[in-house]
């Protein structure tokens, strides 16, 4: 944990964050692989491609948001510069921006819902990047570990990050947090929300149904 610590740390140089989330990407395969302990940092290449791997799916789910940020960005522009009259428009302006946050809001949940088991769905096949896009079999694994549970689960994640967020704040204040929050706080979080994701996607192994990697030909009788 406290190397992790180290790592989140050093990530002001921007490449070690693809060590980081190369190492909690590592924790969702062994977990998968049935080991309970912390894994160990080593072949850092692989863990560098994982982690790479892992942005460029945050990426590709992320255009969505982007999207809708450029159009709240056009509807604060056009307000700022438009030469409709004030009253006509400050209304227009503020239902348009409401709106746009609204669905933002929405569709970045729905994103975040899928996209936690898309990342996880990848760790499965040992980082296979076409696994993180195989929509059909990741919302069947929703379907089996049941949206309420999930979205409990999803509830609840948001929540010890705010309370952690809070404490890590508390922290700063007496200045101790510097070294804390990166070295401690933030590494334990990130490897117990890690953990909880795989163990909750291992309770749907048993009920999704078989690839076709999984099917074994049947034997032909004998004579």
């Amino acid at each position: 944990m406290i190397i992790l610590g180290v790592i989140f740390i050093a990530s002001i140089l921007i490449v070690p964050i693809f060590l980081a989330i190369g190492y909690l990407f590592r924790i969702l395969k062994a977990t998968f692989a049935g080991i309970d302990e912390l894994p160990d940092f080593d072949e850092l290449g692989s863990m560098f491609v994982d982690g790479i791997k892992v942005f460029i799916v945050g990426l590709v789910y992320a255009i969505p948001l982007i999207i809708i940020s450029y159009v709240i960005s056009a509807i604060f522009n056009i307000g700022q510069y438009s030469a409709l009259t004030a009253s006509t428009f400050t209304g227009f302006n503020i239902y348009g921006l409401a709106t746009a946050y609204i669905i933002y809001f929405i569709i970045a949940i729905i994103i975040g819902l899928i996209e936690y088991m898309a990342i996880a769905n990848m760790a499965l096949y040992d980082g296979d990047l076409g696994a993180a896009f195989k929509f059909n079999e990741i919302i069947e694994r929703i379907k089996n570990i049941g949206w309420g549970k999930y979205i409990l689960w999803y509830i609840v994640m948001i929540l010890l990050a705010i309370v952690t967020g809070f404490i890590a704040s508390l922290t700063f204040i007496i200045l101790i947090g510097i070294v804390i929050v990166p070295l401690i706080i933030a590494p334990y979080f990130a490897i117990f929300a890690t953990r909880s994701l795989a163990l909750l996607f291992a309770s749907s192994e048993d009920k999704v149904m078989e690839t076709p990697a999984q099917e074994e030909p049947a034997e032909k009788p004998t004579e």
